[in-house]
């Protein structure tokens, strides 16, 4: 949720248009990038931003060249202020629905906008939409395991690995790719445990990678992430263990976690765009082209809600991808819209 500190970044709802060249719908590093893009190109540009960021429990984002390790919520702080500087707006609100505005009789219908529906009860138009809502982690049920989730329960080896190098590492298996994350954090440590939980051991050529990599394979279903303090003058709690249904404890100081991933897409739905499975099998997205062009005209998606993989800087080059292309839509939208009405001005 937004908090009360951050409401100084954004703009008040009170003072929003009625229509914009563009609204993006989600105010994280894919939209905001798209914003700042859209905004630069001296669009009329709406962010809507529920304020609900993917790695909000994170300390740090990694891998960002030139901002490695800046807080989440700064980083989106200065992309707020940087998108407003250009005269782009960006609020605190949740989009509800986004429905197609029609021209012309029920032959010859034509998509002119959008409207778009905030939770609030306002609703403002737009030329086209670009969806950069992210998506939503599913962690298993597991207790403990939520709460030390993005910080020493971790899922990205590139997000996270560094933070947690040379610790004793367990990787908790949810899927098919389990046995390939515990191979990509074993570079990270010497030290790592593979907990088949409620699936198979692995077998056969999985099982020697494994051996030959000195990972230990445990079996029977994880009761529970233990926590309590490791040291003499540790400042907080963390996570110390893995208790499995037997009672047994197996000391760990990170666990990752391979999550199922869910695009936040329901506001698209009105459209008929609704998310699917993505070709890993393991999330569901929004599908679009290398542009983020969906196979709804005028609607462009960027970030985790198209691309489940995404780090932070793959989101910006994303957003700021959707933003050129949606720009260069609308430049030939309005370079047709001038020869039509030069040709009619001219007959006439």
């Amino acid at each position: 949720m937004t908090r009360s500190t951050d409401l100084e970044t954004y703009d008040t709802l009170e003072n929003i248009r009625d229509a914009y060249d563009v609204v993006v719908v989600g105010g994280g590093a894919a939209g905001l990038s798209g914003a700042l893009m859209l905004a630069r190109s001296r669009r009329t540009v709406l962010v809507v931003d529920a304020g609900e960021p993917r790695n909000a429990p994170a300390e740090g984002a990694h891998a960002l060249l030139g901002l490695d390790g800046i807080r989440p919520t700064d980083l989106l702080a200065r992309g707020r202020a940087e998108v407003r500087g250009y005269g782009g707006h960006v609020v605190p609100c949740a989009v509800t629905a986004v429905t197609a505005v029609t021209a012309g009789t029920a032959v010859t219908q034509s998509t002119e906008g959008f409207r778009i529906a905030l939770a609030d009860g306002r609703s403002v138009g737009a030329r086209r939409v670009l969806a950069a809502t992210g998506l939503v982690d599913q962690l298993p049920d597991i207790p403990g395991l939520r709460g030390r989730w993005g910080k020493d329960v971790v899922h990205c080896p590139y997000c996270h690995g560094w933070e947690v190098r040379d610790q004793a590492i367990g990787v908790l298996a949810t899927g098919p790719f389990s046995v390939h994350q515990a191979l990509l954090f074993r570079q990270l440590s010497d030290d790592v445990v593979f907990f088949a939980h409620s699936r198979p051991a692995p077998t056969g050529e999985e099982a020697g990678q494994l051996a030959a990599r000195g990972i230990r394979v445990v079996t029977g279903a994880v009761a529970a992430v233990e926590t309590g303090t490791l040291g003499s003058g540790a400042e907080r709690d963390r996570l110390t263990g893995v208790r499995l249904a037997d009672g047994t404890v197996v000391p760990r100081e990170a666990l990752a976690v391979a999550t199922r991933m869910v695009a936040r897409a329901d506001f698209l739905a009105p459209l008929g765009l609704r998310p699917v499975v993505h070709p890993s099998g393991v999330a569901e997205h929004i599908p679009a082209d290398p542009t983020g062009q969906t196979s709804i005209p005028g609607i462009w998606v960027a970030g985790n809600i198209t691309d489940p993989t995404a780090q932070v800087s793959h989101s910006v080059a994303a957003g700021a991808t959707a933003g050129a292309r949606i720009n260069a839509d609308l430049v030939a939208a309005e370079a047709r819209a001038a020869v039509a009405a030069r040709a009619s001005s001219a007959a006439s």
